[in-house]
């Protein structure tokens, strides 16, 4: 008979509790991911209610203010709070998302807030991104135009132009990966859907003269074809992508490719 046991500190216990300040008479309560490896512990959920009437709409909001002004250790990622550079992306109510998109009112009952699933985390809902990036790497996403350097720029027709759109836009903010059956099960070998979107942007790019090399590089059982079309990634998307379709779009390059 198997038996298996939980790595050290894996179990979540009860944290600290933290109170709006009196008088507070909209609130609500966020329950959000505590850890800190260096301190040895295990994780914890710690409870914080926010005074709705002095906080911002959005998630990112609440998260900012918590740090400010209830516990100054909350540790978290913020950069442009517009939704561009992705880095409050955690999991929101068992969903991911960006925290500076995710309106607090959207958000029923109670908020529990943890890191991006799957990913080691660094401290608290801060993941570790290096597999993440050196993933993003192996593609090599960057131009290979297969012509010498013109003296002007590479032109592109608007038709050709546009094949990019729901491409180019992904902010690599892991939502999608993260939400993956797959990614969890194979990371070590399948990029995912953010990279394998990424790869198909450079394949679909009319100016890129690599597609044979790109293709050989993704034409694995494992770094392209784990994907199942589960459709996680398209329904968490926080700038509305669909990676499955560029994946099956990569996937009918090859068989076009063999035939």
């Amino acid at each position: 008979m198997a038996e298996f046991t939980l790595p050290k500190n894996s179990k979540i216990g009860k944290g600290k509790a933290h109170a709006a300040p009196a008088g507070a008479k909209r609130t609500k309560s966020f329950k959000i991911y505590r850890y800190d490896p260096d301190a040895g512990e295990n994780p914890r959920y710690d409870s914080f209610e926010v005074d709705l009437d002095s906080c911002g709409p959005m998630v990112l909001d609440a998260l900012i203010k918590i740090k400010s002004e209830q516990d100054s250790t909350l540790t978290f990622r913020r950069s442009c709070r517009e939704g561009i550079c992705g880095s409050c992306a955690m999991n929101m109510d068992g969903r991911n998302g960006l925290a500076c998109t995710t309106a607090i009112e959207d958000l029923k009952g109670e908020i529990r807030i943890t890191p991006l699933p799957h990913m080691d985390v660094i401290k608290d809902l801060v993941p570790d991104f290096t597999h993440f990036y050196a993933q993003y790497a192996s593609i090599q996403p960057w131009l290979k135009p297969a012509t010498a350097t013109p003296s002007t720029e590479r032109l592109q027709s608007p038709e050709d132009r546009a094949k990019l759109d729901g491409l180019y836009e992904c902010i690599l903010c892991a939502c999608c990966s993260t939400s993956c059956p797959s990614y969890w099960w194979n990371s070590d070998k399948f990029l995912g859907p953010a990279i394998l979107l990424q790869a198909y942007r450079w394949l679909a790019d009319s100016r890129d003269g690599a597609a044979n090399e790109r293709l050989d590089q993704l034409e694995d059982p494992f770094r392209l074809y784990r994907c199942h079309t589960i459709m996680n990634c398209a329904n968490v998307c926080p700038k509305g992508l669909n990676p499955a379709k560029a994946i099956a779009e990569t996937k009918k390059l090859i068989a076009e490719r063999a035939a």
